[in-house]
């Protein structure tokens, strides 16, 4: 179960560095921009995501995730103002959830928490939070993919380099690694340049 916990990290640090590495690549001016008065851009989704991870995780074991401070409909006001903006919410909530998950054993696992009053395991929650996560994430990405057009640089296997991205991995004896590799202690560096 401490591998589950690992694990679980790790794919949360992975989806951040995916939204990373999509705020490198989008203008300033653009983390407002909206597709339609429907839509969310790229700074309420992150408004989202760190009011989301900051209720979830703050006190996580020992009180409901749905905190009463929280004001959701507020996450949703197309109100972020510069970039070091955008950044100091997104690293907010991010810290918090890392400090929660830092803090667990593998005997936490099994113990119930609740969100609204519904009853989770510890083990659930994370999933549940993990997967809400990376849908938003998807979103930034999809969001930032449109506002770049043809400026867009890929963020995974660029489209026409499966082969040779396969070839290098084949290449290499089997092995046991999370599959982000390296990806994790590669971007750190690109995320200061914000």
């Amino acid at each position: 179960m401490n591998n589950y916990l690992n694990s679980a990290i790790k794919e949360f640090k992975f989806y951040k560095i995916l939204g990373e590495k999509t705020f490198v690549q989008v203008p300033g001016e653009k983390l407002c921009w909206k597709y339609s008065a429907h839509s969310n851009s790229i700074g309420i989704i992150v408004k989202h995501l760190s009011g989301n991870m900051i209720s979830r995780w703050t006190n996580f074991l020992t009180q409901d995730g749905e905190k009463k401070w929280r004001n959701r409909d507020a996450e949703f006001e197309n109100d972020i103002i510069s970039r070091k903006n955008l950044l100091e919410k997104w690293n907010e909530g991010w810290e918090c959830l890392f400090n929660a998950l830092s803090s667990l054993t593998e005997a936490d696992l099994e113990k119930e928490i609740y969100i609204r009053n519904q009853g989770h395991t510890v083990l659930e929650a994370i999933n549940r939070q993990l997967t809400h996560y990376s849908y938003h994430i998807g979103q930034i990405v999809f969001i930032g993919k449109i506002i770049c057009a043809d400026n867009w640089t890929s963020i995974s296997i660029p489209l026409g380099k499966s082969e040779i991205f396969n070839n290098k991995k084949f290449s290499k004896p089997k092995h046991k690694e999370h599959y982000t590799g390296k990806v994790i202690g590669k971007t750190k560096s690109r995320a200061k340049r914000f």
